[in-house]
C-alpha cells in the first residue's frame, strides 16, 4: 500500500457508510476494513496518529494476524537495560510509587520505558488470567516499541514523541484488540526523548480520564529529570502565580555559565517562547530581561520574588543553584554585603557562580571574592579576558565562547573598561 493511494481515494464512495458507524467500536471497525481491505485512508475515523502508525507498521508487519513473539528477558540483559537508565528511573521512583498506589484498586498497569521502547518499570503485580497478553508483555527488559509490537500508545510516543491513547481495535496487531492504553513523553536536558510513561489495561476499559492522568505524572517526572540532570545550572521555577511554584504547572529553565537557558520545559516554553536553536541567541538578558548576576543573587533567597520578564510580564521566581556533584548552593552564594562561608573551597564553587562573579562585575563581587582567593575581583576579571582575548588575536566570538559568556556580556565589560580609563574632559 503506498500513501498515494490512500491519498487518491480519500472520503468518495465510501463516506455514506461512516453514517452507521455511531459507536467507537463500530467507527474503528469501519476503519480497519477501510484501511486493510479496501486501502483507503480511514480520515475521520481513527486518530491521525493511529494512521500514521498503521502505516508505519503495514510497511515492518506483513501479517497483523500473527501471534506476537516476546522474548525471554536475560539477566546480563535485564542488568544493562537497568544500568543504563538508573537516572531516569530515579527521578520517577516517587511518582511511580504514588501512580500504583492510586490504582491498586484497579487492573492497570503502569509501565515505564526507555527511549527504545523497552521497559524498564512496571507495576509489581501478577496479571490476571483474563489478561494473557499483559502477562507476557508486563515484564521488565522486554521491547514494545512499535517495530515489534506494532501499534500501541507507548510505540507511538516512542516514534513520534507525542502522547496519544490507543483503544481496542486501534492496534495493530489483532491480539492486542483487548488492549487499551495510554502514553506520554519524557524528555531530558537536550530536548530528546528520555523515556515514555505508559498506562495499560486488558480486557476492560479504564474507567478514567488515563491520559489526563498520565500526562501529570510524566510533566512531573520530566520536571525532575532536567532538574537532576541540570549540573552547573542556576535552575529558575517561575510562573504568573506563585501557588503554581512546585506543581506541575511550574515553568523551569536552566541557565548555563555562559549566560545562556540552556533548557525549558514546556510550561517555560509556552512563557518564554521556543529557545532559539543557536546557542549565541539564547542569552538569558535577551530573553528573560534580566542578567546573569542579577539571576543569581535570586539563587539566595527561599520565598518566591517577583520578575518582570522582557515581554513585559510579570512572574513569580524561585532560583537554586546546583554544582556539579549535584550540591545545592542556596546558603554558599554570598549576597551583597555578606560574605560566603570560608570553608567553601574554590574548586566546589559552581563554574557559573565564578562567572557571575567574575565577569559580570560587581553586582556579584561578594560571591566571587570568596571564590576567588587571590588577588581582587576585579583584577582577575580583567587578567582573566585580557588573557583570552590575547590567545584567541582580539577575536572577541572566539573569547567569550572559551570564557562561556555570551559576546553581549563580554563586549559590555570592555565598553565599561574603556569608559573607565577615558580621561576626562575639565570643566570650562
Amino acid at each position: 500500500m503506498s500513501q498515494g493511494k490512500f491519498d487518491s481515494r480519500l472520503g468518495t464512495a465510501d463516506a455514506p457508510r461512516q453514517l452507521f458507524a455511531s459507536t467507537p467500536a463500530q467507527r474503528v471497525a469501519l476503519a480497519r476494513r477501510q484501511f486493510f481491505e479496501e486501502g483507503v485512508r480511514p480520515s475521520g475515523l481513527v486518530g491521525e496518529a493511529v494512521i500514521q502508525s498503521w502505516l508505519r507498521c503495514s510497511r515492518t508487519h506483513a501479517d497483523r494476524q500473527r501471534i506476537v513473539p516476546f522474548d525471554a528477558v536475560t539477566p546480563s540483559r535485564l542488568h544493562a537495560t537497568l544500568a543504563r537508565n538508573r537516572e531516569l528511573l530515579e527521578a520517577a521512583r516517587q511518582e511511580l510509587a504514588q501512580m500504583e498506589n492510586m490504582l491498586a484498586g484497579t487492573d492497570c498497569r503502569v509501565i515505564l520505558t526507555d527511549r527504545d521502547g523497552v521497559v524498564v518499570h512496571v507495576t509489581d503485580q501478577p496479571a490476571a488470567a483474563h489478561q494473557p497478553v499483559l502477562r507476557k508483555t508486563a515484564r521488565v527488559g522486554v521491547n514494545i516499541s512499535e517495530r515489534v509490537v506494532g501499534t500501541t500508545a507507548p510505540g507511538i510516543v516512542t516514534s513520534t514523541g507525542q502522547a496519544c491513547t490507543v483503544d481496542g481495535a486501534e492496534h495493530y496487531f489483532d491480539v492486542l484488540c483487548h488492549m487499551q492504553c495510554a502514553a506520554a513523553p519524557i524528555r531530558d536536558v537536550t530536548g530528546r526523548l528520555a523515556g515514555v510513561l505508559d498506562l495499560t489495561v486488558e480486557a476492560r476499559r479504564f474507567g478514567f480520564d488515563a491520559a489526563s492522568m498520565v500526562a501529570l505524572y510524566a510533566t512531573t517526572i520530566e520536571n525532575r529529570l532536567l532538574q537532576a540532570q541540570s549540573r552547573d545550572h542556576l535552575i529558575l521555577r517561575f510562573q504568573a502565580s506563585p501557588t503554581l511554584l512546585g506543581t506541575p504547572l511550574e515553568a523551569l529553565a536552566g541557565i548555563a555559565p555562559d549566560g545562556t537557558i540552556a533548557w525549558l520545559n514546556n510550561a517555560g516554553a509556552r512563557l518564554l517562547g521556543r529557545l532559539p536553536e543557536a546557542a549565541d541567541e539564547r542569552d538569558v538578558e535577551c530573553l528573560l530581561g534580566h542578567d546573569l548576576a542579577s539571576l543569581m543573587r535570586l539563587g539566595r533567597r527561599e520565598a518566591a520574588q517577583p520578575l518582570r520578564l522582557a515581554s513585559g510580564l510579570g512572574v513569580w521566581v524561585q532560583a537554586q543553584l546546583k554544582g556539579a556533584n549535584g550540591a545545592d548552593f542556596r546558603h554558599a552564594v554570598a549576597m551583597p554585603g555578606e560574605t560566603a562561608p570560608a570553608a567553601l573551597e574554590c574548586d566546589a564553587v559552581p563554574a557559573i557562580a565564578i562567572t557571575a562573579a567574575a565577569i559580570e562585575g560587581d553586582a556579584g563581587a561578594d560571591a566571587g571574592e570568596a571564590a576567588l582567593p587571590a588577588g581582587t575581583l576585579r583584577e582577575h576579571s580583567r587578567k582573566l579576558i585580557e588573557d583570552t582575548l590575547a590567545a584567541h588575536g582580539g577575536n572577541v566570538s572566539q573569547a567569550a565562547r572559551q570564557l562561556r559568556v555570551s559576546r553581549g556580556t563580554l563586549y559590555r565589560r570592555l565598553r565599561g573598561w574603556h569608559e573607565d580609563t577615558a580621561p576626562a574632559i575639565p570643566d570650562g
